[in-house]
């Protein structure tokens, strides 16, 4: 397969598409954790439950109601091959939790895939939405209307003073995660990180690696998320996570500011040497990737380089991850032969990109 039609299949709409701030918020996810009532949850239920579950999600969901949010197409996990499961995981649409208990497990993916909806993961119903950029409330209104749909025809597990519940406890409430992904370089070179992640901590959200829980912040990306949802309306988790997500923002234009005006040279000299690694390399690990990626990104918003689009990053932190190049590839590859294809494949990204511009 060539590469321009991979990657026309694999790019989701919120990866190469633009939002409100995305020259610093990449995506914003709003997750809802549901159960059915008179179900026992996922880690006590039997096979023919789980069946059950799933034939009735998918029955409720491919209704012409549901319609206006494009085609579903329902994917047994139990069916897929490791490495579909691992692309899945990679693109942001199942969790890893889900990839890896399959005898269970089904999702529902909208044609774009900024709806997936997780069938028997630690829930039996998990309504996930992804939009770019700053976009919480819109996804919020997009993954209640699908909540709504479902809630016309179960029955929820809900308590009139506790709320939804969940198998864990600290989704019991709302059952709302909401989170965004942030692209914070600019703080990480001044090390005001240190001092933010903290802070943010202790205003009841949490700061993560670009793949939720024990994920390492690749390429100065983190994501940040509520962790409190009993107690707390839909729209007051929401409006706290935008308040905070503003601030570093500002904080973060601010630094890039201060940078380009104290250190210019050194910050341009930067940004074209990662280009460089990454325009001619033969061979780059992960790691070095991803720093690169982000170096060039945050010369594209400061406006060193003018010939690549602004998405680069998110569709490359993605399309670089091994699950990806070894379907590129057509199959497995071992841990040298990935990072020789991953040098390949951003270069000819780029070409792609230098073409087109």
């Amino acid at each position: 397969m060539s590469l321009e039609k991979f990657l026309n299949k694999a790019v989701s709409s919120w990866m190469s598409a633009e939002g409100p701030d995305s020259d610093i918020i990449l995506s914003s996810r709003i997750r809802l954790a549901r159960n059915l009532r008179n179900y026992k949850f996922p880690t006590l239920f039997s096979n023919d439950d789980a069946r059950e579950i799933i034939n009735k999600v998918n029955e409720i969901l491919q209704a012409k109601v549901f319609q206006p949010y494009g085609e579903m197409e329902l994917l047994q996990v139990d069916e897929l091959k490791s490495l579909q499961k691992r692309v899945l995981v990679e693109k942001h649409l199942i969790s890893p939790r889900l990839a890896d208990d399959a005898s269970h497990g089904a999702v529902l993916l909208s044609e774009n895939e900024d709806i997936s909806i997780m069938i028997n993961e630690e829930d039996h119903v998990r309504i996930q939405c992804l939009f770019p950029g700053l976009q919480l409330t819109e996804a919020l209104e997009r993954a209640n209307a699908i909540d709504d749909i479902l809630e016309e025809k179960v029955n929820y597990a809900f308590d009139e003073d506790l709320g939804y519940l969940t198998s864990c406890p600290t989704n019991v409430g709302t059952g709302l995660r909401a989170s965004v992904m942030v692209h914070l370089p600019a703080l990480i070179l001044t090390r005001q990180i240190n001092r933010i992640i903290p802070a943010i901590n202790q205003l009841g959200l949490v700061v993560r690696g670009i793949y939720g829980e024990g994920s390492e912040a690749l390429g100065n990306i983190f994501q940040i998320s509520n962790q409190i949802t009993l107690g707390k309306s839909e729209e007051d988790i929401i409006g706290d996570l935008t308040s905070v997500v503003q601030q570093i923002i500002a904080q973060e234009r601010s630094a890039r500011e201060a940078l380009v005006k104290t250190s210019n040279i050194q910050l341009e000299d930067r940004v074209y040497r990662s280009y460089g690694i990454l325009a001619n390399s033969r061979i780059i690990e992960t790691k070095e990737a991803a720093e690169c990626l982000s170096d060039v990104r945050l010369g594209i918003d400061a406006g060193y380089i003018n010939h690549l689009s602004k998405n680069i990053l998110n569709e490359l932190m993605i399309l670089t991850q091994p699950g990806f190049l070894q379907q590129y590839a057509g199959g497995p590859l071992r841990p040298v032969e990935r990072d020789i294809k991953r040098a390949s494949f951003i270069r000819e990204r780029l070409k792609l990109e230098e073409r087109d511009s």
